[in-house]
């Protein structure tokens, strides 16, 4: 059986992914029970003294200063899941959701939450028998945590809300009883604890930079095909051109595109047919190779997030003390999520270009449209449209979400990030990019069809022949958004990465 142990620690986002994805089952680390154990102690230790601490005895927000008595502790909690439960719009994914759930408890296994063991392992549970909450995707505003969508995570452990178990949506408490998982009465701080953190955007993050990391590769073996299709020129790769501009991503891609086009006799050197290609060719590196680096980027503080302890207040026991801080706050997320939206659009902006490139018989020697019947056919003339619509939709959605702020509770909480909302724009964006990408792999292959000879390289041969298993050639116009939509998944579903990088190795 396939496991994950969670420590909040140790996390990978190759670790989410089996858990998000392929249902890997996950376990509590025994030394993280321990210390979420000695966390409890504390709380329970503070409430029995009468403390007065925030979250605990007091209420939320502006009515931090509001003291609450013994009597109503646990009714403080439930109030705080009901009335936080403030989502709207579309359900987040499945996968996403089983992503916020398995980032919420290893969060708490971290042991600074005050969160009980029995309460870590009903959202264990929950993950591995397959209780998955209904969490609507809009009302975060990514500081204080993501308080609106996790209280929905939270209405189906305390038998309230709704959830999906075995494919059919039932209420929470409903789901529950057939997974057989005892519903939560939450304690001291338990709402808190399972609510006040970063969670919902690092989830969405995670799986989209993980996503992001394979679709960069993809944008690399697609431009190689376009490269051939248009008799590319590969002396701009050469690599004492990066060599002297030492940016990581640009020697990263010149690297991949000459092992994938290695051995082709489609591609040119300099002066044989011209003496320069344009930039959306001879500047892949540079262009690829800055999302290249933008990704890393992203990957680093998604990394740090994974493991961290984004509670307010956070309990530490080895020094008895309880401390309101600002950990929740997802400005390190929202800068970044914003950061790889703008990264990815540049693929699908040079990708449109290179596809306009390849349907403009006015910049190449190729029937026009890469249709050789023009006029009674329109080949991909259509098809360049949708690339175009979809980058101009991405500049839009690029447009920073961490540059807003407007404040709520009362002003108490006066500077808020918008992570969540960066998070899913950076989401989308991917998603327009893989549909860019999906019609300029369908148009290389068409135009290294309509070529009719030569050989083609060592990555770019694999790749032309998936295309050929799902896609044939065009000899006359067909249902277009069919065949983008076939193209387009085997970029997103791993496919084409899976064979090309089986004939070359990996690519960076």
């Amino acid at each position: 059986m396939r496991k994950v142990s969670i420590d909040g620690n140790r996390l990978t986002i190759d670790d989410i992914v089996n858990v998000a994805r392929k249902g890997y089952v996950v376990e509590l680390d025994k030394e993280a029970e321990k210390r979420i154990v000695k966390a409890r102690k504390l709380v329970d230790r503070f409430v029995d003294e009468g403390r007065i601490e925030y979250g605990i005895t007091t209420g939320f927000g502006k009515f931090s200063d509001v003291v609450i008595s013994r009597s109503d502790t646990k009714k403080l909690q439930r109030n705080l899941i009901i009335s936080h439960a403030c989502g709207v719009g579309d359900e987040l994914d499945e996968e996403i959701v089983r992503a916020i759930m398995l980032l919420r408890a290893n969060a708490l296994s971290k042991g600074y939450s005050g969160a009980r063991v029995s309460t870590v392992m009903t959202l264990i549970e929950m993950l591995n028998k397959g209780v998955t909450p209904v969490i609507y995707e809009k009302g975060s505003l990514g500081a204080s945590g993501d308080l609106a969508p996790l209280s929905h995570m939270v209405l189906v452990m305390i038998g309230e809300g709704s959830a999906y178990y075995k494919g059919e949506r039932l209420s929470g408490r409903d789901a529950m009883n057939r997974a057989g998982i005892e519903i939560v009465e939450l304690v001291e701080k338990e709402g808190l604890a399972l609510i006040n953190g970063t969670q919902v955007m690092t989830a969405i993050g995670a799986l989209a930079v993980y996503d992001a990391m394979n679709l960069s590769k993809c944008a690399d073996i697609i431009s190689s095909m376009t490269l051939e299709g248009l008799r590319g020129i590969t002396d701009a790769y050469y690599y004492r051109v990066h060599e002297v501009r030492p940016q990581v991503g640009q020697i990263k891609c010149a690297e991949n595109l000459l092992r994938l086009v290695k051995n082709s006799t489609l591609t040119t050197r300099q002066g044989e047919i011209r003496v320069q290609d344009a930039y959306s060719l001879r500047c892949i590196p540079q262009i690829h190779g800055a999302s290249k680096d933008a990704i890393d980027y992203v990957k680093g503080v998604i990394e740090i997030e994974i493991n961290s302890a984004t509670d307010n207040p956070l309990i530490f026991e080895d020094e008895e003390k309880v401390i309101s801080g600002g950990n929740f706050h997802g400005q390190p997320l929202a800068l970044a999520m914003d950061f790889l939206g703008i990264a990815l659009s540049e693929f699908a902006n040079v990708s449109e270009r290179r596809v306009e490139r390849l349907v403009n018989y006015q910049l190449n020697d190729l029937p026009p449209f890469l249709t050789r019947k023009g006029g009674l056919n329109s080949g991909f003339m259509i098809a360049q449209y949708s690339a175009a619509a979809l980058v101009s939709e991405n500049k839009i959605l690029a447009h920073p979400a961490s540059v807003d702020s407007i404040p709520s509770s009362a002003n108490q909480e006066d500077h808020v990030s918008m992570g969540t909302i960066a998070a899913r724009k950076a989401r989308s964006i991917l998603y327009n990019v893989t549909k860019v990408l999906g019609i300029e792999y369908l148009a290389s292959a068409q135009a290294i069809y309509l070529r009719g000879e030569g050989k083609l390289g060592e990555g770019t041969q694999p790749a032309y022949d998936l295309m050929r298993e799902h896609v044939v050639p065009f000899e006359d116009d067909r249902i277009m958004y069919v065949e983008i939509n076939k193209s387009s998944d085997l970029i997103s579903t791993g496919e084409l990465l899976r064979v090309v990088s089986e004939k070359v190795g990996e690519l960076k």
